[in-house]
């Protein structure tokens, strides 16, 4: 018999493993590069690595999920976790670390592409739309943990090494609440046939979520990544900055699923949209005390994106399988990759542009930061007008379904 709490909960261990994968090993960066003599260059490609492995073992879980299942897959995200936390501490320097990052981003991706079809496949409605939420504020409230417990241990100085062992503790928690389990089988008739998938993923509707899902992970993740470069010198600090942002989505998550039931997805994806545009535009004009109102603005907005668009290919979209919704998370970070260089070209030219106009030092440094954040906000002004197609396409769809 399945044990859905239990499956439930490992999953959420299972992605604060990958939370605190991506909170610790940014917090120990400079400890590695003071260790292993590493430029920010190197640095940079090590990170990219985390990146890499998540969308290509997460299409490629989404495209056996059916072939091998979800136990397989977090049988393989448990050894890839592990092995990639065990090479990073015993790495001997650059190479080691490119292998071990890569290792554990590949555990990460394997997560994300067997817990939401299981999650998909054990609930149904609002339950799955708030227990999606709910699983994926453990990103945000993990970031958060995993942040503290690096800045606790970094301040002890109880090393580097001490820190990644810490990620060893969701990862053998997720390991025991899966370990002798009953999956569920899926609900849909047709869903495992790689046909009905590939059939159901060449809808418009599949195509334009697809779309929005490339915006929609950029606009969450684009300004967080440089947030601690771009408002080092707005008088607020960076990293309450975005422990405020981590904190409210997480939060935000919790409490999802009434939200979803009231408002539909569309609805949600509309209204995140519009607080996300309000909180970049604000956090490109304010200064001091003003920006964390600012970043109030931005989790709230994005804070229900990444579960939303997830619960939404799961429930308009059910026949695309594990394999749709795996290929639309792969989307997001795919966009969040190729999107952070075009975003370190617009700093360097707005740096450019400011200093011509006779700014130096931090006043240099401040304006060219929210300049690049004017252009961030072209990412959810374009998802406003694509939501609210999404809004009408799928109410006039509802009304032709029930005539």
């Amino acid at each position: 018999m399945t044990n859905s709490k239990r499956l439930f909960y490992g999953s959420c261990f299972a992605l604060i493993t990958t939370a605190f994968s991506f909170s610790i090993r940014a917090g120990i960066l400079p400890q590695l590069a003071e260790t292993f003599s590493l430029s920010g260059q190197q640095l940079g490609f090590i990170n990219s690595m985390w990146f890499l492995g998540f969308p290509i073992s997460m299409i490629l879980g989404g495209l056996f999920y059916h072939t091998i299942g979800p136990k397989r897959i977090m049988q393989f995200a448990f050894a890839t976790h592990t092995l990639g936390i065990i090479l990073t501490i015993f790495s001997g320097g650059y190479t080691g670390l490119l292998v071990s990052t890569l290792l554990i981003g590949i555990g990460n991706g394997c997560t994300e592409a067997a817990c939401n079809p299981m999650i998909a496949d054990a609930y149904e409605g609002k339950q799955m739309n708030t227990l999606l939420n709910r699983f994926h504020m453990w990103f945000p409230g993990g970031i958060v943990l995993g942040s503290l417990v690096s800045l606790l241990m970094t301040t002890l100085d109880l090393g580097w090494q001490a820190q990644i062992w810490i990620i060893m503790i969701p990862t053998l928690i997720y390991a025991y609440l899966f370990m002798r389990q009953e999956f569920p089988k899926p609900k849909i008739e047709g869903v495992t046939s790689i046909g009905e998938n590939f059939k159901a993923m060449l809808s418009p509707i599949y195509i334009f979520i697809l779309a929005c899902m490339a915006l929609t992970a950029i606009s969450e993740f684009g300004p967080q990544q440089w947030t601690s470069l771009i408002l080092s010198n707005s008088g607020a600090h960076p990293m309450v900055i975005l422990a405020l942002i981590t904190g409210l989505m997480a939060i935000g998550r919790y409490f999802g699923g009434d939200i979803v039931h009231r408002f539909d997805q569309t609805g949600v994806l509309l209204g995140s949209a519009i607080l996300t545009a309000i909180g970049i535009f604000l956090l490109s004009t304010q200064t001091g005390g003003m920006v964390y109102i600012a970043a109030i603005f931005f989790a709230l907005g994005v804070c229900y994106f990444w579960p939303n668009m997830i619960g939404f290919v799961a429930e308009k979209i059910p026949l695309s399988g594990a394999l749709g919704m795996s290929i639309v998370g792969g989307m997001g970070m795919f966009s969040s990759s190729i999107f952070q260089a075009i975003i370190g070209g617009w700093i360097d030219s707005s740096t450019e542009e400011q200093a011509a106009l006779g700014l130096t030092g931090t006043d240099l440094e401040l304006a060219a930061g929210q300049q690049t954040l004017t252009y961030m906000i072209s990412f959810p002004a374009i998802l406003i007008i694509l939501f609210t197609i999404l809004y009408f396409w799928q109410r006039n769809a509802k009304k032709t379904a029930t005539a």
